[in-house]
């Protein structure tokens, strides 16, 4: 306020005390940037990783994870405890069934993943064993989830370099067996999952299912172009803002990117 009770009519202050038309408009839009940029600062700091949230996208997770659910993840390093593998920061479902330790109702870390030079979105699957190059893992892999007990009659055995053995939850098979993806080297591992929201994910996968294509007709009209679900293949949207989607698979051969 001036000295004579009236506000100041400089441009300042009228953008910041506006209560209609447009400078009322713009203010509270960037009001509304501000936070969520603030929001997406604090969450990358604690993660570590960006997007720090990503939206799960199908049910090969099943029922720790569900379609729509908005999943925190942070760098493999972050709140692990003492007995993950080595400096990767990721417990397999074979040390957590021994330590009591337990992520999204199961023992074990949920990773999310992407082998270089794939075509598809990152994969979020748990870590079941660590292998080393020439190791035969059949002998400590669970007999339900492989084609055989025979090393020779199954993919990726001997395992041809260190790594870890995946599977998503709901899925019949390993990851490295049904052909999703190779043994999952560290390196390429985003983040592990910590936490889950259920719903809020389905927001984000509006967007990634509406994406607008050119039709092939005459008429040169818009298509929407929607998620192809007949692969069996689970995907994962990243928020907080928007971002690259990543890929749960329910056991069809799919690749991964982020």
């Amino acid at each position: 306020m001036s000295n004579d009770g009236r506000r100041p009519d400089d441009p300042l202050s009228r953008f910041l005390h506006a209560e209609t038309g447009a400078l009322l408009f713009i203010r509270e839009v960037l009001t509304s940037v501000a936070a969520v940029a603030m929001i997406g600062l604090l969450l990358f700091a604690v993660s570590g990783v960006w997007p720090p949230m990503v939206a799960v996208e199908s049910g090969s997770m099943e029922p720790h994870m569900e379609r729509g659910d908005l999943v925190f993840i942070t760098e493999p390093d972050r709140f692990s405890p003492a007995f993950a593998h080595g400096d990767t920061g990721i417990v397999t479902h074979e040390t957590g069934a021994a330590e009591e330790y337990s992520t999204f109702g199961v023992p074990g870390s949920v990773i999310v993943y992407r082998p270089p030079g794939s075509g598809g979105p990152p994969i979020i699957h748990r870590a079941r064993l660590h292998v080393e190059e020439g190791e035969n893992w059949v002998d400590r892999a669970n007999p339900d989830y492989l084609p055989s007990t025979d090393c020779k009659q199954v993919p990726a055995c001997p395992a041809p370099y260190d790594g870890f053995i995946t599977k998503g939850d709901a899925n019949a098979q390993y990851d490295q067996v049904s052909g999703i993806a190779p043994v999952v080297r560290s390196e390429w591992v985003h983040g592990i999952a910590r936490v889950r929201v259920p719903y809020l994910g389905y927001v984000r996968l509006v967007f990634s299912e509406m994406v607008l294509v050119q039709a092939d007709d005459p008429s040169g009209g818009l298509a929407a172009a929607t998620h192809d679900d007949a692969g069996d293949t689970a995907e994962v949207s990243a928020s907080v803002p928007p971002a690259p989607t990543v890929t749960a698979a329910d056991g069809a051969p799919v690749a991964a990117t982020p």
